[in-house]
C-alpha cells in the first residue's frame, strides 16, 4: 500500500474514534449540546442527497473537485498519485462526460482542483500539492485550457484519452518548511490561488501566490491558519471559492466548513478570520474534494472510492 494511502487511513481511524466518543458523549460534550450540534450540522444548506455516483470506474481516487465557469452541469475532478495525468469530466449526478490526458503535465501527487474563467476562456488548475513525507523542494500548479464537452467525448477513457492544449506550469516553494496540503482554491476576480495544509496535530496554514506561468520558482506568501471545528482540527482535505467570491467552503474526510466574506472588508483574506460554519455533506469515505456549482446553488463533493456516491446540498431558502 502506497504511503500515501497509509497516512490516509491513519487520519480516517482517528476521525473515526473522535467521532464516536463525541457522539457516545464520553464526557466532550453533554449530551443535550451534542444534540443541539447536530441540528446545526447543515448550516445554511438543506440536508445532502445523493445525486448519482460516479460513473467512471477510472474515478478510484477522487481527490479534487470544481465547476465549469463555461459549461452547464460539467464539473472536472482529477485522482490522487497514482494516476496519469488525467482530468474527467462529469455533471451533478456523476456521469461520465469524458476523459483528457494534460499535456506536458505529470501527475507525481494531485490533491485538488479549480477551475477559473479570464474573459471568455476557461482554465483548469490542477495542483500537484500533495507531499506526505515532506521530501519535495517545490510543488506545482497546472493550468490548461478547458475542453469543450460534447457527447462524442464519452466514448474517452484512461486508456484511450482525448488530449488537452499544452499545459502552464506555475513552480512554487514555502516561505519556511515543506508541507502537505490537498486543497487548492483559486480566487475568481484576484487571480490569487490559495493553498491550505493539511495537518493531524494542530489547525492548517493558509498560503496565496498569483500564478506567474513562467520564470523562477515562486515563494508563497503565508496568510494565517485556520482551525475547523472538528478532531483532528486541521486535517483539511479539500476547498473551493464561490463565483462571487462571496464564500469559501473546506472539507476534511466527515464534513464541510464554510466562511463567508465578512461585510466592510475590503481585502478576502479577511474571510480566513472568519468563524466556519459547519456544513453537512453527507455520507463520504475519504471525502476530499467539495466545490461550489458554477451559480452558487448547491455544493457537491465526493470520495476517493469507485462509483461513490455524488452527495449535493442545496442553499437553503432564505
Amino acid at each position: 500500500m502506497p504511503n500515501t494511502n497509509i497516512n490516509k487511513f491513519a487520519a480516517f481511524v482517528i476521525f473515526l474514534l473522535a467521532s464516536s466518543i463525541i457522539s457516545t458523549g464520553c464526557g466532550v460534550l453533554p449530551s443535550g449540546q451534542a444534540a443541539a450540534d447536530r441540528e446545526r450540522t447543515s448550516g445554511p444548506y438543506e440536508l445532502p442527497v445523493v445525486t448519482g455516483k460516479l460513473e467512471s470506474a477510472d474515478l478510484r481516487e477522487a481527490s479534487g473537485i470544481a465547476a465549469s465557469k463555461c459549461q452547464a452541469d460539467v464539473f472536472w475532478v482529477q485522482n490522487d498519485s497514482g494516476d496519469q495525468a488525467l482530468i474527467y469530466a462529469i455533471n451533478a449526478a456523476g456521469k461520465h462526460l469524458g476523459t483528457w490526458k494534460v499535456a506536458g503535465a505529470n501527475n507525481r501527487d494531485w490533491e485538488d482542483i479549480a477551475t477559473v474563467k479570464n474573459g471568455d476562456k476557461c482554465y483548469v488548475l490542477v495542483g500537484e500539492i500533495g507531499d506526505n513525507e515532506r521530501k519535495h523542494e517545490r510543488i506545482a500548479v497546472f493550468r490548461v485550457e478547458e475542453p469543450t464537452v460534447a457527447p462524442e467525448n464519452v466514448t474517452s477513457s484512461a486508456k484511450e484519452p482525448l488530449m488537452t492544449t499544452d499545459a502552464a506550469v506555475s513552480y512554487i516553494n514555502y516561505p519556511n518548511e515543506r508541507h502537505d496540503a490537498e486543497a487548492l482554491l483559486a480566487h475568481p476576480t484576484s487571480g490569487d490561488v490559495y493553498l491550505v495544509t493539511k495537518s493531524n496535530n494542530s489547525p492548517s496554514h493558509i498560503y496565496k501566490f498569483k500564478p506567474r506561468f513562467e520564470g523562477e520558482t515562486q515563494v508563497l506568501e503565508r496568510v494565517g491558519e485556520i482551525a475547523v471545528p472538528s478532531i483532528p482540527n486541521g486535517s483539511i482535505t479539500g476547498g473551493d471559492i464561490s463565483s462571487d467570491g462571496k464564500r469559501l467552503i473546506l472539507c476534511d474526510y466527515f464534513a464541510g466548513y464554510e466562511l463567508a466574506f465578512p461585510e466592510g472588508s475590503t481585502s478576502f483574506d479577511d474571510i480566513w478570520k472568519v468563524r466556519p460554519v459547519r456544513v453537512d455533506l453527507g455520507k463520504r469515505e475519504l471525502g476530499e474534494a467539495v466545490a461550489y456549482s458554477a451559480d452558487g446553488s448547491f455544493v457537491i463533493a465526493v470520495s476517493e472510492k469507485r462509483h461513490t456516491p455524488v452527495n449535493v446540498a442545496k442553499k437553503a431558502a432564505n
